[in-house]
């Protein structure tokens, strides 16, 4: 749009400016001067209040340099302070300790570290996602969840979709066994609909998807899932939620290395090292792991080799630079469904996906600071069918298709049919499915203090997009240049309310124009009280809308782009005003509320939400476009029909979540969504003309698609988790469980004679199911840790995506060794 193209110029101006500032810093004292630097900082209480009277101590590599006590203003000073790598560890009455990461001072330098004491023993969460800046999470109104480093170590998981399984209003379905392609509804919106970020690098292939089936825990530091759509800061593809994922740092000044080794049932292997540091302005992360297992299926082999890096570096007391690196390279096999087939089909996969980041931020002036980031993310994959599988039959004298054997497909409804099932289809083999794909991007954001507890921030990205889609027969290509531009405003408006308001202007290659607003809101009735069984109790307001852009094959497929491949098409569409495809749409709000209980040691939270996601892209037949408005004539010119924005669904409930952390050592987690979810619109040919078994005479069933009315596939009504863990000295044990109710769904199947003899009816096609796992940890010292892990503990045999068996009762054993590190001797 030229509102946008009009700041365009604008931009670089303002990136050149920023820049500028990262270069030089902040005034250098004259050379005579002194080299000591001063740290310095505020204590402050979940709400944000000073916390005067406080003990602040200055360590360095866990020696005391300093302590003193902290002003009525909660604000502390060491002066006369030695470059070098120091923390600070906070005391105070009534709160809990407080202890802030490990930072670097420079010579003649300033450093400022605030902490903010959590009043009872859970630890207070510190989030990014909701403002674009680092806040605690008792200050922002957005619906959060954060799973940090302690978490991820004492479950001894090693895929980060096991953990989302955790969040309220998540629900996580793999194809199959370990590598499966895994897909995050989140609140019931489809599985693209979520903006993945790796260090703020967007890792989403273009059009929003991301296969989680690959994302190990390698070099995780923390996750962070914002349930609800922030297209203002992400831009498009943040239609339903954001999952923002960081990499650990290295902070001990003696170099850290480990190693583990383990394997376990099916031929499971699995090793990981690293290697962690800081020294002086630098630090230093890397971490490479290699795991493989055959599964426990014919042709289900799967190998994943991660590598993650994080380094920094101080550039001077107002500048600091990071780069980040996390490339994964995978290989699996692909059997199919085999429960709806009887015989595995002999198809693989190998992918390769690569996200960098370079960030760099300065401290312009007390009150501003600033933040460029160029981020890469590249996607490469093969899916390869080498030769058909099955039966070769041909009723009808045009070529064989390839039958599976005869199968019973029972569903959770009592309903079941048998018959064998088309496994692959007649054509030129092997078949070839290729994805090639480049996002780079830069960004730039610029944060400006009007006062202490308000902020306002302006920001701008640029992408490009490039790559290509490409089958046997086919190739579709794209190259986009995108544009957006945000301003937002966040902070305490008023003692106890919390504000973010903000709009984002989207300049997109493929739809153009679209603006996003949202309005996040949080309100103290109370605050937290030491020694109360009743601590803070906190509402929450949330509204917004997000945007999602088209993939490559909706682009390619769409109307506005058959058309211009025409050779009259040019024509048509200056004659009907055809507009290329549009953004898929979401509005979403919800509210809620936070009860901080028993002194600070748990914390009930209720959710409720309502989304509707509208303007949704499916293929509609050219006898139907009419029917949507579009002239008969440019319907007449495609060859099958075009993707068109016509379908739309909403999805509401509540979520219920609870955490306890005891003082001897037990952590509870538990949390449930009841999701009621329904298609509102939609004009597929499926929609339209429901299939029809006549085992099933008048019951309409939606073969590839859910139908208008009904629910929409794979989102269970009821889900819910619960995880036990204790931790005491050198042992931890950790049992968790993972329940899923039943799913409306499809089989997908034709029979031989293209017919619907193996379809069921859709209501509660695909059954519940119950995942419990336990891990446990022995440490002998500091330096070795022996641990085992069984998952599915209760070998149920389920099928989180129907046609395709979830693995049965795995188990892991190994040791980790650690050498080096803060205390070593």
């Amino acid at each position: 749009m030229s509102f946008l193209k009009h700041y365009r110029s604008r931009f670089y101006c303002f990136l050149l400016l920023s820049l500028c500032f990262i270069a030089p810093g902040i005034p250098l004292p004259a050379s005579g001067q002194s080299r000591q630097g001063i740290i310095r900082g505020r204590v402050l209480d979940p709400l944000g209040d000073a916390v005067p009277h406080a003990k602040a101590t200055l360590l360095q590599n866990s020696t005391v340099v300093e302590s003193q006590t902290t002003d009525p203003e909660g604000e502390f000073e060491f002066s006369a302070v030695n470059s070098g790598r120091y923390y600070v560890r906070v005391e105070a009455t009534g709160f809990q300790t407080g202890e802030s990461e490990t930072a670097f001072l420079p010579p003649r330098g300033t450093l400022e570290i605030d902490l903010t004491l959590p009043i009872g023993t859970l630890r207070q969460q510190f989030v990014i996602s909701a403002t674009g800046t680092e806040l605690p999470a008792s200050r922002v109104g957005a619906s959060l969840s954060v799973i940090d480093r302690q978490q991820l170590d004492a479950a001894n998981k090693l895929d980060v979709l096991e953990f989302l399984r955790l969040v309220p209003g998540a629900q996580i379905v793999q194809t199959g066994q370990r590598g499966g392609s895994t897909s995050l509804f989140l609140r019931g919106g489809n599985a693209n609909f979520n903006k993945v970020l790796i260090d703020g690098v967007p890792a989403n292939d273009i059009g929003g998807g991301f296969d989680f089936a690959n994302f190990s825990t390698t070099g995780v530091e923390r996750l962070e899932v914002l349930r609800s759509p922030n297209s203002v800061l992400y831009g498009a593809d943040s239609l339903g939620s954001v999952v923002n994922v960081a990499t650990r740092r290295g902070a001990s000044g003696v170099p850290e290395f480990t190693y583990s080794a383990g394997g376990g049932n099916f031929r499971t292997v699995r090793q990981e090292a690293s290697l962690a540091g800081a020294f002086r302005q630098f630090d230093y992360f890397s971490d490479f792991s290699r795991f493989d297992t055959r599964n426990s299926l014919p042709n289900s082999a799967f190998h994943n080799g991660t590598y993650a890096g994080n380094f920094g570096w101080k550039a001077n007391r107002a500048t600091d630079v990071r780069g980040t690196v996390r490339h994964t390279a995978v290989a699996l096999g692909l059997p199919n469904a085999l429960d709806f087939y009887g015989i595995p089909d002999d198809s693989s996969q190998r992918a390769r996906t690569t996200h960098i980041g370079i960030t760099a931020q300065n401290q312009t002036t007390a009150r501003w600071h600033n933040r460029v980031r160029f981020a890469s993310s590249r996607l490469k994959s093969r899916f390869r069918n080498p030769s058909p599988t099955g039966e070769a039959f041909d009723p009808f004298g045009f070529g064989a298709n390839f039958l599976g054997n005869q199968v019973t497909v029972q569903g959770a409804d009592g309903f079941s049919v048998t018959g064998r099932a088309i496994l692959d289809f007649g054509g030129a083999y092997p078949q070839l499915f290729d994805v090639n794909t480049t996002r780079q991007s830069l960004y730039a954001q610029s944060d400006y203090s009007l006062k202490p507890d308000l902020t306002a921030t302006f920001g701008f990205r640029f992408e490009n997009a490039r790559g290509f889609t490409e089958s046997s027969s086919s190739r579709s290509p794209t190259d986009r240049k995108n544009f957006s531009t945000f301003l937002q405003a966040h902070g305490r408006i008023w003692r106890r309310v919390y504000l973010t308001a903000g709009v984002g202007l989207e300049d997109n290659a493929v739809f153009g124009f679209a603006a996003t607003p949202r309005v996040s809101l949080g309100y103290y009735l109370r605050g937290g009280t030491s020694g109360a069984f009743f601590n803070d109790t906190k509402l929450r307001f949330n509204f917004g809308t997000g945007i999602k852009e088209p993939s490559i094959f909706h682009e390619g497929s769409s109307l506005f782009n058959l058309l211009a491949g025409l050779t009259d098409g040019t024509v048509l569409i200056s004659q009907f005003g055809i507009s290329p495809i549009g953004p898929e749409r979401s509005r979403s709000f919800d509210f809620g509320f936070d009860q901080g209980l028993w002194d600070g040691r748990a914390r009930l939270g209720v959710t409720f939400f309502h989304n509707r996601f509208f303007d949704l892209i499916e293929f509609v037949s050219k006898d139907v476009l009419p029917q949507l408005g579009v002239p008969p004539a440019a319907a007449a010119a495609t060859p099958f029909g075009a993707t068109i924005n016509s379908s739309s669904f909403r999805a509401l409930g509540v979520e219920t979540e609870f955490v306890a952390q005891l003082n001897n050592g037990i952590r509870l987690q538990g949390e449930y969504t009841y999701l009621g979810a329904v298609v509102i619109e939609s004009f597929s040919s499926g929609a339209l003309e429901p299939a029809i078994n006549p085992a099933f005479p008048g019951i309409p069933i939606g073969a590839f698609s859910p139908l208008v009315g009904n629910r929409p596939f794979r989102r269970a009504p009821h889900s819910g988790s619960l995880v036990v863990g204790y931790s005491k000295g050198n042992f931890g044990l950790t049992l968790s469980g993972y329940f899923v109710g039943r799913q409306d769904g499809s089989s997908f199947l034709s029979d031989p004679f293209f017919g619907n003899s193996l379809l069921l009816p859709n209501r509660n096609f695909n059954s519940g199911y119950q995942k419990v796992d336990w891990s446990g940890r022995y440490s002998l010292n500091r330096g070795i840790t022996f641990y085992t892990s069984i998952e599915n503990l209760l070998s149920q045999r389920y099928q989180p995506a129907p046609g395709f068996p979830a693995p049965p009762l795995t188990f892991r054993s190994g040791v980790k060794i650690r050498l080096g590190g803060e205390g070593w001797r």
